[in-house]
């Protein structure tokens, strides 16, 4: 294993993140700004911590 990019829960996290930012940004406006911006910062967080905590093993 060369890189986090080799990881499975990298790819199914950034997979994921690919699905749920574009439909966050459907949500009705009333829960657009607030849960719209908690689904996709959270999402965002999946794949960055995944990729920290890859960089602190090595």
């Amino acid at each position: 294993m060369s890189s986090y990019r080799d990881l499975d829960i990298y790819k199914i996290s950034l997979e994921l993140f690919y699905i749920v930012h574009p439909s966050s940004l459907k949500l009705p406006k009333y829960e657009m700004y607030e849960l719209g911006s908690q689904l996709r910062r959270s999402s965002d967080s999946v794949v960055t911590n995944i990729v920290e905590g890859y960089g602190r093993k090595v």
